[in-house]
């Protein structure tokens, strides 16, 4: 959420991030209603101060002045209530405005529609030839008896699969890959609930704008999540943190749903948009500062990249857009690796920074070396998704007898095992 006074101060800024991040928000109309609460709020301090004076009145009064006093304090407890009435009619109108408000994105974001318009920093890797004809993951999958998408929709519906024997083991290898490198760099790890409660996802601004991706249990009031980022930011939602403890940093791996509302036809041959997969995220927590906001987002961006790289794949690193970022996103860079089957390259991790977006949601805060309370700014990143990234270690090292070499860095996780080989 947005601090009202920002957006009193700066409503240009907000009708601009708007627009350029594509949210739908009357600015204006906010602050119409921004105004008429101020102003019932202004009338209720004064009542509530005549109405207090009135109370004194009565106390040293007698006779017709103490009547007087009294019918006043009447007309004041009146007052007060129609007051109280019309805020409660107000509020709601603009509270609901209030969470659609988007962050404005950082001066260095490039202005576009949608990912096409994204920017590339830096290639890394060189993208392979190969002199024999290229399978696709899921010839590969089908081939070594690894993936099974027609039982997984058989079971689940569409956009579910099975992975098996040595494609599960390599799904289980690339995540404690990413989560033994996390441990290296330091980050604490955490295992987190994947349902939770509605609050959280309005807190850490998946509602209400995604709530038609979330699948909801609605008998409950809870939610599955989409990402280990919801509740490992929500962990200190309401606290009050030592300065002297920042930055947190956290990672989890957890299960992650999402229902692809909206995606009817688009990505939907194999393993890369799906409905349930695994993934390893890094959350900071930092000091309000804008310089450690970059120093950090570069931070989890290259932890990121060790993993990459460690799997030796081709990648580049893109500045998002301001279309294609999300509501509280100030920045996103993300990675996308190469994969043959789509001839291009695909997002497999993104890296935001929010300033205090999700805080003033979630209400975390710490005090500062001059005990004032301020609110964290916080970060997150994908360390490794999967099956997703399954698609380019697949694709990429296959090898013309239709087996798939398995990268040395997962070795050790698939107890030695050099090639997948059909059985």
């Amino acid at each position: 959420m947005i601090d009202i006074k920002l957006i009193r101060e700066h409503p240009e800024a907000f009708i601009a991030a708007a627009k350029n991040k594509r949210f739908n928000v009357d600015i204006p109309e906010l602050l119409v209603l921004d105004q008429q609460l101020k102003a019932i709020a202004q009338d209720l301090q004064d009542a509530k101060t005549d109405q207090n004076a009135a109370g004194k009145d009565i106390a040293k009064l007698g006779g017709e002045d103490k009547q007087g006093a009294i019918e006043r304090m009447g007309k004041l407890k009146t007052r007060i209530k129609e007051l109280h009435h019309e805020q409660e009619a107000l509020q709601p109108a603009f509270d609901e405005l209030m969470m659609l408000v988007p962050q404005p994105p950082a001066d260095e974001v490039p202005v576009g529609l949608d990912d096409t318009e994204n920017v590339e920093l830096r290639r890394v890797g060189e993208v392979p030839t190969f002199d024999f004809p290229v399978k696709d993951h899921v010839e590969l999958g089908k081939a070594l008896d690894i993936i099974d998408i027609p039982r997984g929709v058989k079971i689940s519906g569409s956009r579910n699969y099975i992975l098996k024997g040595a494609g599960a083991m390599l799904h289980q290898a690339v995540l404690r890959l990413a989560m033994d490198t996390m441990l290296e760099r330091g980050f604490e790890l955490m295992t987190v609930p994947v349902l939770v409660r509605e609050e959280v996802m309005y807190g850490t601004g998946y509602f209400p704008v995604g709530r038609d991706q979330a699948y909801l249990a609605e008998r409950d009031e809870l939610s599955l999540v989409g990402t280990a980022e919801v509740p490992l930011t929500a962990y200190h939602s309401e606290d009050v943190l030592d300065e002297a403890d920042l930055p947190k940093k956290y990672f989890a791996m957890s299960p992650c749903f999402r229902r692809e509302a909206g995606a009817a036809g688009k990505d939907t041959h194999g393993l890369y948009r799906i409905h349930l997969f695994d993934k390893v995220e890094q959350v900071i927590l930092c000091p309000n500062d804008e310089a450690l906001s970059i120093q950090y987002h570069q931070e989890i961006l290259a932890n990121a990249e060790a993993v990459v790289a460690a799997l030796e794949l081709p990648y580049r690193v893109v500045n998002v857009c301001t279309g294609d970022l999300g509501m509280g996103q100030v920045q996103k860079f993300d990675i996308e690796t190469w994969m043959p089957s789509r001839n291009s390259y695909g997002e497999t991790h993104s890296a935001s920074r929010f300033h205090e977006f999700q805080a003033r949601r979630l209400n975390i805060r710490y005090r500062d070396a001059d005990k004032k309370l301020q609110y964290v700014h916080t970060l997150n990143n994908t360390v490794i998704a999967s099956p997703r990234i399954l698609i380019p270690i697949l694709e990429l090292n296959q090898q013309a007898d239709g087996s798939v070499t398995v990268p040395p860095a997962l070795r050790p996780y698939m107890n030695g095992m050099e090639a997948i080989t059909a059985t």
